[in-house]
């Protein structure tokens, strides 16, 4: 896109409607974290069950993602917009009117429909409507909805839960979902090149199977562990059917999604710094509650109100590291987000069970600040090497590998904190300490597999912080360039 062209729409008002959709779309997939007690009371149904909101949710998204880059060149911009949030308000009216589990699960299903759509699309907008060099800002508002509505999403669904009734999660997100599809239709145009791809249904299904098996083998297991048959089916026949479609990806000229995106190395290169970031941020998300909740007793109000401040200044920087990554780049603030990850997360490896609440905000803000220097310059880095024609491409497979590392990461922490949990209380009653009751001794076992947890987050991000030292400032769009080049010099030969 020529800069006339890029200057040539009215950016504000498409950013706006876009960025309030991903906004509800994307805090509705924590909301439900802290509703679990009160639907296992009132449906009768097990931890194991209620899991299904959660995981259902994760699945269709991570399904659906890797599609997105063929809709994206099927439909228009507006279409498909519109239709993700129809699909999402559909979601929740059958969710707030469900009354019984299934049709819970169902108006999930399809909420997870919707919102799968709604990022990457947003993603490849932000790359059709910016030049490179101004595309941190941008990239900036869009990290402010992704990472401060989960962040919020507990704290806010806490509230609710102490004042109302589960279903006024869903109520109160009806009329959010109506404004924006209003100010779709007011505001949208379409900014992307539409064509008509055939769909390769073989390729629809391998991903379907591949991703989907994979996503269910990964969040089981955090459950029924890894010797589980269930999980290692699952985790076994998705890696087949992966190893397939990417096989088929390569020999087609028509590939559903394109993983040639990898030959570009700076995207290669954030991308698996970006697999180390997902994975550190599930640290906060998951281990941290589990730490005040189970092993301190305090509340999920209070569980979610320590990660409040860490969300708003992380909210109010995202901006502010977008506007500095057109400055000056990534490398810097990629290297400075990790160290501060790194130092902080220190911090949480040797938790008791007298740590200071103060200590823990303070400890869990200063991690949130890392992770706003990182997560958008990293990611913008890769994505602007890109060239045009593979912006969509890029931008669903940025996304599908950040669903499968969340669920590793996840899988991954919850083994190591269960297997060490177990470890240490074995050494505690072995070693048999007068005056230590079992209560005791298995919240002192918890706390040090927590521990241990994080140690190996450490570890992580290490590995990422090495990365981080070969990201460069490259050009877009090198592919086209070389295109246009051979162009001239035919018609000057010529």
């Amino acid at each position: 896109m020529s800069k006339e062209a890029y200057g040539s729409v009215k950016k504000g008002p498409i950013l706006f409607v876009m960025i309030l959709g991903a906004f509800i779309a994307t805090l509705n997939q924590t909301i439900m974290s802290v509703a679990g007690p009160e639907l296992m009371n009132d449906f009768s149904i097990s931890a194991a069950t209620v899991q299904w909101l959660t995981t259902g949710y994760m699945l269709v998204n991570g399904i659906l993602i890797p599609i997105t880059a063929f809709l994206m060149q099927r439909f228009t911009t507006r279409e498909l917009f519109q239709t993700s949030m129809i699909l999402f308000l559909a979601g929740t009216i059958v969710s707030a009117l469900a009354t019984d589990f299934n049709v819970l699960l169902i108006g999930r299903l399809i909420q997870a429909a919707g919102a799968g759509i709604i990022m990457p699309l947003l993603m490849t907008v932000i790359l059709t409507l910016f030049p490179p060099e101004k595309r941190g800002g941008a990239m900036g508002m869009v990290g402010f909805a992704i990472i401060f509505a989960p962040a919020i999403g507990p704290t806010l669904a806490g509230w609710i839960m102490e004042n109302y009734k589960w279903e006024m999660m869903f109520y109160g997100m009806i009329p959010f979902a109506v404004i924006v599809i209003i100010c779709g239709f007011i505001f949208l145009t379409n900014v992307s090149e539409r064509s008509n791809p055939k769909i390769d249904v073989i390729s629809v299904i391998l991903s379907t199977v591949g991703f989907g098996a994979m996503l269910y083998g990964f969040s089981r297991a955090a459950s029924a562990g890894w010797e589980s048959a269930e999980v290692l089916l699952s985790i076994i026949g998705g890696l087949i059917a992966l190893v397939l479609f990417v096989w088929r990806q390569l020999v087609s000229s028509n590939p559903l999604l394109e993983l040639r995106v990898f030959k570009y190395n700076m995207y290669s290169l954030t991308t698996f710094i970006n697999i180390a970031i997902t994975m550190i941020m599930y640290a906060d998300m998951m281990l941290l509650p589990l730490y005040l909740q189970n092993a301190r007793g305090y509340t999920a109000m209070e569980s979610g109100l320590l990660l409040l401040p860490g969300a708003l200044i992380m909210g109010f920087l995202m901006p502010v590291t977008g506007k500095l990554f057109d400055k000056f780049g990534a490398k810097w603030l990629s290297i400075a987000g990790m160290i501060i990850v790194i130092v902080t997360t220190l911090g949480f490896i040797n938790l008791t069970d007298t740590t200071s609440y103060t200590y823990l905000v303070l400890m869990s803000t200063g991690r949130r600040i890392g992770m706003a220097l990182l997560m958008m310059p990293v990611q913008t880095a890769g994505l602007n090497q890109l060239p045009n024609r593979l912006n969509a491409h890029g931008t669903a497979i940025s996304n599908t590998i950040r669903q499968v590392a969340g669920a590793v990461g996840t899988s991954l922490l919850v083994t190591i904190l269960t297997t060490q949990t177990k470890s240490h209380l074995q050494d505690a009653m072995a070693s048999g300490a007068e005056g230590v009751t079992q209560q005791q001794m298995i919240t002192n076992a918890t706390i040090s597999g927590m521990n241990d947890a994080y140690l190996v987050i450490v570890g992580i991000g290490v590995i990422g912080l090495i990365l981080t030292f070969f990201i460069k400032r490259v050009a877009q769009a090198t592919e086209e360039r070389r295109a246009e080049a051979g162009a001239k010099k035919v018609a000057v030969e010529g």
